[in-house]
């Protein structure tokens, strides 16, 4: 089972107050090989437990709470919920656990964090598997988060909370019902009142909307310049009928270097949730082969 830590930050917006970031570490701490997961957007580090917990007899593998999601805290201003701030805190998060050099995983949100570092600071990410997100971010897609992220985030019962999951997680094709109810305890917690509530603050959603208030409202977002500088290997998960990450997008990726391995999940949205078998297979070959 994981550990569950903090590391103390400041909030952006008013630095004398502190701000804890919360990460489960997974396996032995003195191993040098070392996986870090980054979850999407409306998600936490509990996504990958199942994945973690295959990965963690090869490897050191720690899961992120980004900011305002799970157990970390939530920011005094929503417009704070940026990229530029995950990247930071995963640096600062990495230096303190004293980590040069990582294998990354990100799923959507966490993947464009994962590129940004990449990119950025080539010595730090060893290879990097991008689970449905890459060099353009389709406005369809990121249209059609905007309509659930941050809306009804609290239910009077189980059932109506599952519901909701059922439906706003459609696009991972989750077939099992045990993967279901593993996914609905690592999205909600219990308010005292008994309500079952969505495990991040509902203000992540407002870069979106500041977004959506200028003329342009959302576009593709094109991060081709941050794919381009990125050299260490790749491993691209692409959803079938993903709304995020366009094939088109997905094969130019590929086409772009041999470094770069693209795998299809069939009958799958954004994004495909690595919990059956055969996903987490996926994963674990490809890391224990570079």
């Amino acid at each position: 089972m994981p550990e569950l830590y903090y590391l103390t930050l400041s909030d952006p917006y008013e630095l004398a107050r502190p701000r804890h970031l919360a990460y489960l570490e997974w396996g032995d701490k003195n191993n040098p090989n070392v996986v870090v997961c980054s979850h999407g957007l409306s998600r936490n580090a509990h996504d990958f437990d199942l994945l973690a917990e295959a990965l963690s007899n090869r490897f050191r593998v720690i899961c992120v709470d980004m900011a305002g999601r799970g157990k970390s805290d939530w920011l005094v201003s929503k417009s704070g919920y940026t990229y530029a701030l995950y990247v930071a805190d995963s640096l600062a998060l990495l230096d303190h656990l004293k980590i040069s050099r990582t294998l990354w995983l990100g799923t959507s949100m966490g993947g464009i964090i994962g590129m940004m570092i990449a990119a950025a600071q080539k010595q730090r990410i060893s290879g990097l598997v991008l689970n449905d997100v890459g060099a353009v971010i389709s406005a369809e897609g990121l249209k059609r988060i905007l309509g659930y992220v941050g809306v009804g985030s609290a239910f009077k019962t189980a059932e109506e909370a599952m519901t909701y999951l059922k439906s706003v997680l459609a696009p991972f094709n989750i077939t099992s019902e045990a993967h279901w109810k593993y996914m609905f305890d690592a999205s909600f917690s219990v308010l005292p009142d008994g309500r079952y509530a969505l495990a991040y603050d509902p203000g992540i959603n407002q870069p979106f909307r500041d977004a959506v208030s200028k003329p342009e409202g959302i576009a593709d977002v094109d991060l081709t310049a941050v794919w381009n500088e990125i050299t260490c290997p790749t491993l691209l998960l692409r959803g079938e009928r993903s709304d995020i990450l366009p094939k088109a997008v997905a094969e130019s990726m590929q086409q772009s270097r041999q470094s770069v391995k693209l795998v299809e999940i069939k009958d799958t949205g954004h994004a495909p949730a690595l919990l059956d078998e055969a996903q987490i297979r996926l994963v674990t070959d490809w890391m224990y082969g570079i």
